[in-house]
C-alpha cells in the first residue's frame, strides 16, 4: 500500500461496513478504525503483521461502526477515541441494535474525545481529525498523508444518509464542502461502505458533487 503505513480492510454481512486496520510500516504501530461484525476477520491480520494495537478510533457511533468493539477491547485493552457529540449513540448501542431486531451488549466505556484539528500520532504517522457532522453529530474524517478515512460522510457516487438522529442534509454538504473537498483532489478517500475513491473522482462523477 505504502512505503510508510499498512491499511487492511475488510466488511461483512448484514451491514458491509468497511473495517480498517492502520499501521505504520516502520514502529508497526497501528489503530484499528471503526471495529464492526468484521473485527473477528481483520483482528488475526493485526498478528499476521505484527501490528501492535495502539488504539481504536471512531468516526462515529452507528450501530454499523461500534459493534465489534466489544471484541477488539477483549483482545486489545487499548484506549477508545469518539467525538463527543455523538456519545449519545455510543452509548445506545444496544438500542441500536434492537431497531435492527438483533442484540448487542453495551459498549465499552471510551477513553478519549477526538476534536477538531487533533492531530493523532500512530507511530511515524500523523492523523489530522476533521469534525465532519451531518451523517450524525459527532461524525470525523482521519486524514494521514494521502488518505482520508471518511467514515459515511462520502461515498464513491452518494453522500451518507441524512434521515438518522442527528442527521441533517445542508450540515452534511456544508461538512463536505468545506471540510473534505479543500484536502485536494488526489486524496484517496477510504468510506465507511463500498470501494475506495478519490476527492477529484467524485467532484467529476458523484450527483452530489459534481456540477
Amino acid at each position: 500500500m505504502s512505503e510508510t503505513m499498512l491499511i487492511k480492510q475488510d466488511a461483512v454481512e448484514p451491514f458491509l461496513k468497511n473495517g480498517y486496520l492502520l499501521a505504520c510500516q516502520q514502529t508497526r504501530q497501528g489503530i484499528y478504525i471503526d471495529p464492526g461484525e468484521e473485527a473477528s476477520l481483520l483482528l488475526p491480520k493485526v498478528q499476521e503483521y505484527n501490528i501492535e494495537l495502539m488504539a481504536i478510533v471512531n468516526t462515529h457511533a452507528h450501530i454499523d461502526h461500534i459493534s465489534g468493539i466489544g471484541l477488539v477491547k477483549k483482545q486489545w485493552d487499548v484506549p477508545i477515541y469518539l467525538h463527543p457529540d455523538d456519545e449519545p449513540l455510543y452509548e445506545n448501542l444496544s438500542t441500536q441494535a434492537q431497531r435492527f431486531g438483533l442484540d448487542y451488549p453495551p459498549a465499552p466505556p471510551l477513553d478519549h474525545q477526538l476534536q477538531e484539528g487533533q492531530d493523532l500520532r500512530v507511530g511515524n504517522l500523523t492523523l489530522k481529525v476533521y469534525h465532519t457532522p451531518g451523517h450524525s453529530p459527532g461524525s470525523v474524517c482521519l486524514e494521514v498523508e494521502n488518505h482520508v478515512f471518511c467514515g459515511d460522510v462520502i461515498f464513491a457516487g452518494s453522500i451518507g444518509r441524512t434521515d438518522l438522529w442527528g442527521g441533517s442534509y445542508e450540515i452534511l454538504m456544508e461538512s463536505i464542502h468545506k471540510k473534505v473537498v479543500p484536502l485536494g483532489e488526489e486524496k484517496i478517500l477510504h468510506p465507511g461502505h463500498g470501494p475506495d475513491t478519490t476527492i477529484g473522482h467524485e467532484l467529476k462523477t458523484n450527483p452530489f458533487l459534481a456540477g
